[in-house]
């Protein structure tokens, strides 16, 4: 079993982009293709612009292959994001990064459902495949757009 930094210890936060809370676990069903959706329904970072904070669902599903994400480090990566100044789009491509590079997915997809400010929610959406997902990402993307 891979030695976990943040499981079953006493919880330190930090509230500035700490990529570095990520961490994964073994896939004990790598041989079958299945989802995982995970949804922070409070979700919060600060406006580069104004500083102003912003409140967000994240929704994250994947495809994994040999690694599953341990979910307490993702609460403290999500968590991070607290003071950090980013644009909600960038948000939502810097986790899909940060993921992509720890799990090396088969697909992952991203959605930011961004509470309206000034009247105008953002609802920034990324995906990403491997292999044969690529087509199926490239597919469904074409789809949302319509």
């Amino acid at each position: 079993m891979t030695e976990l930094k943040n499981l079953g210890k006493i919880t330190n936060y930090k509230y500035e982009y700490a990529p570095e809370f990520l961490e994964a676990i073994p896939n004990a069903n790598s041989d079958r293709n299945y989802f995982v959706t995970l949804t922070s329904g409070e979700f919060t970072c600060l406006c580069p612009i104004t500083h102003q904070p912003d409140y967000a669902t994240i929704k994250i599903r994947y495809v994994p292959d040999k690694k599953l994400v341990e979910s307490k480090s993702l609460k403290l990566y999500l968590t991070s994001f607290r003071n950090h100044g980013t644009f909600h789009e960038t948000v939502v491509n810097t986790i899909a990064d940060d993921l992509i590079k720890l799990l090396e997915p088969r697909y992952l997809e991203v959605e930011g459902l961004f509470n309206a400010r000034g009247g105008i929610s953002i609802v920034p959406f990324v995906n990403y495949g491997r292999g044969e997902f690529e087509e199926i990402a490239n597919k469904i993307l074409t789809e949302r757009k319509s």
